[in-house]
């Protein structure tokens, strides 16, 4: 364990940022999921509501460092290629 006094407020900061990391990464996984299983489900009108809120979520976790910015890049060309795929089918 540490024992100077700053180490000890490094580990006590390290502690918080993790438990908002963590959060921040929950949340995006989520709407992604949500993303994904509307599309799964073939609810079109769902999707492209859910898809501005998805792109932004991804952004900002981008911009925090919690995921790089390519992988960030890597969802959203995915989940955009699915979405058209979608829409092509139901036209």
């Amino acid at each position: 364990m540490a024992n100077h006094v700053s180490s000890l407020k490094r580990v006590r900061i390290t502690e918080r940022r993790t438990a908002v990391n963590k959060m921040r990464k929950s949340r995006m996984r989520t709407i992604i999921k949500a993303l994904r299983k509307a599309m799964a489900n073939k609810d079109l009108e769902l999707s492209q509501s859910l898809l501005p809120s998805t792109y932004s979520i991804v952004d900002r976790a981008a911009k925090w460092g919690i995921i790089k910015v390519n992988t960030a890049s890597r969802y959203k060309a995915r989940l955009t290629a699915r979405l058209k795929k979608l829409q092509s089918a139901a036209a």
